[in-house]
This record gives C-alpha cells, sequence and structure tokens, in this order.
C-alpha cells in the first residue's frame, strides 16, 4: 500500500432535511437538523482511511469543540492526524447542508480555520510530502496553498490528483500540466473548460479540452449516469450502479477517496473506477457526510454482486 496524503478542508456540517427546497424569499418547515463530520479534504481522508488506505491529512481547525470532534474521528477511523493546525484566531470551518426529499442538496461553507492552511503551514510540513506517494486536494483552502502544494509535489515526483471543488472561476494555465489526473463533477468540467452543454458528446469534449491544458488524465462524476475516464489513448463510460438515493452529499468525496485507494494498492484504472463507483453507490443511500462513508467489506461485497450479474 503507498501513502497517500491529504491536503484539504475540515468543517462540522449542520445538516438540515427538508421535503422541498426553498426558493428565494420563501420559508419551509425542516424535518430534522443533524452535526455530522465533514468539509471535503476530511471526508476524502476518512473514506481513503475506512477502505484500507495508509493515510496522513494536513489541514487546520479550530480551538474548538468541532475542531476535536473532527479530529478525533478522523484518528479512529486510522488517519495520521498529528500534524493537523489547531488556529484559536478562527473556529473550525462550518458547512451549512440542506437536503431535500429526493436526496439532492445546496450548501452553504463558511471557512473559518481552513483559511489558516496556507503556504507557510505546507512548508512547516514538508516532510508530509516528501514521505508520500500520492496526493489529493479540493478547492475548500486558499488558491495559492493548493497551487503551490500541487508545484512542490511535482518537484517531488508525486502522483497528484486535484478534485476542482468547489469550482473556481479558473486554474492558472501552468497547474493543469502537473496533474495527473483531475476529477471534476459536470457542471466543474464545463465552467472550466469555459463551455456549455449537458450531453456527453458535450463532457467528453470539455474533458478532451482539459487535456489539451496538459492534464494527464480526466475523470468525470456524473452521478447516475456514472464516471467518464478521458485521456489520450481512451475514452470510457463507467456506468454507476442503480440505486435509490437518499443523500448526495459527499458521494463526490466518496468517490475520490475510493479511487485514490485502488490506485494506491496498484489497482488497474478500470478496477479502480468501478471501486469508486460502487463506494459512492453505497455512500448516497446514507445521510451524512462522513457517516456515510462504506466499510471495505461493503465495497467488496457490492464488486462481487456486480461481476456476478456482469457475467450473467
Amino acid at each position: 500500500m503507498k501513502r497517500i496524503l491529504v491536503i484539504g478542508s475540515l468543517n462540522m456540517d449542520m445538516v438540515i432535511e427538508m421535503k422541498r427546497m426553498p426558493v428565494v424569499g420563501e420559508t419551509v418547515l425542516g424535518t430534522q437538523v443533524s452535526y455530522v463530520p465533514g468539509g471535503k479534504g476530511a471526508n476524502q481522508a476518512y473514506t481513503a482511511a475506512k477502505l484500507g488506505g495508509k493515510v496522513k491529512m494536513l489541514g487546520c481547525i479550530g480551538k474548538d469543540d468541532f475542531g476535536e470532534v473532527q479530529k478525533s474521528n478522523l484518528t479512529k477511523c486510522g488517519v495520521d492526524t498529528d500534524d493537523l493546525k489547531r488556529v484559536k484566531e478562527q473556529g473550525t470551518g462550518m458547512a451549512s447542508i440542506y437536503v431535500d426529499e429526493r436526496g439532492d442538496n445546496t450548501i452553504v461553507v463558511v471557512p473559518g480555520a481552513n483559511l489558516e492552511c496556507n503556504i507557510s503551514y505546507l512548508k512547516e510540513y514538508d516532510k508530509a510530502l516528501e514521505e508520500c506517494d500520492y496526493v489529493i486536494l479540493q478547492m475548500e483552502i486558499a488558491g495559492e496553498a493548493i497551487y503551490y502544494a500541487i508545484n512542490r509535489a511535482k518537484e517531488l515526483g508525486k502522483t497528484i490528483i486535484l478534485n476542482p471543488a468547489p469550482v473556481p472561476d479558473s486554474l492558472p494555465d501552468e497547474i493543469f500540466s502537473k496533474l495527473d489526473y483531475i476529477t471534476p463533477n459536470e457542471t466543474e468540467l464545463m465552467k472550466l473548460c469555459g463551455k456549455e452543454g449537458g450531453s456527453m458528446k458535450d463532457y467528453a469534449e470539455g474533458a478532451r479540452e482539459l487535456l489539451k491544458r496538459g492534464v494527464k488524465n480526466v475523470l468525470v462524476t456524473m452521478g447516475k449516469k456514472g464516471a467518464l475516464f478521458v485521456n489520450r489513448e481512451k475514452e470510457e463510460l463507467f456506468p454507476a450502479r442503480k440505486v435509490s438515493a437518499v443523500d448526495t452529499t459527499a458521494a463526490g468525496d466518496c468517490f475520490n477517496g475510493a479511487f485514490v485507494v485502488a490506485l494506491a494498492e496498484g489497482r488497474e484504472l478500470d478496477e479502480a473506477v468501478m471501486f469508486a463507483n460502487a463506494a459512492s453507490s453505497i455512500a448516497v443511500t446514507r445521510n451524512g457526510a462522513q457517516t456515510s462513508i462504506p466499510a471495505r467489506e461493503e465495497v467488496e461485497e457490492i464488486l462481487a454482486e456486480m461481476a456476478v450479474h456482469a457475467a450473467s
């Protein structure tokens, strides 16, 4: 098992469930509220560790109860949290997540302590970058820190995965050529490549645009449609397993965490995508972020079932 370093955000998620989303100016009644450890970075680290990966995380939390819950939750799952930074100037990041009865969600994030995950902090813990094999990042910390980490990881010869969520208006041109994998969803892909559209042809063209900018591999997550993989030699849609979604919160994070674990285990690309598809198909049938992440045995069971169906 190669070593995985996750650099990113840690948030406490306040999840509010409701029958339907309100329109502008409307008040609706919620059915339930819960507090669940989240943040894209933490979710991906938690997933990777729970699925058997050797994982370390760099990120920042506040000196508050939410920060303690975050660190404890990751540590119990097997994530190395020794180098997480506790900051007193900011509270732990928070996300308000609104989920309707169809499982769709909208999210508002207040970064808080995540803003302290900066270049000086990453330089202080450069050893974590030196010792890992895979680096996976998202976009919930400062852009300059993300770009520094990508450049430094490239210098060290690491395999770099960028999950561009939430998607920025643009990425520096020189960053694309340093990415081994970029994993946007359909909306993020279209924004990154400056295109519009919603067909599979549009997504394939958008992925090829990112290849032209220097990315080696593009993996587009598309919910119930599955995942589209595109590089210079291959273009393939990996269908998703059909399930009844309850909550899509952290489905993309689950996919990314599972994908990097499969790569770190030395699985072939096709196997890695199918492993990630299987894991996220379980996550969407459960509520919450880290509370929805499946165990390794559950994913392997789904993969075995899928293999039987394919064979028949």
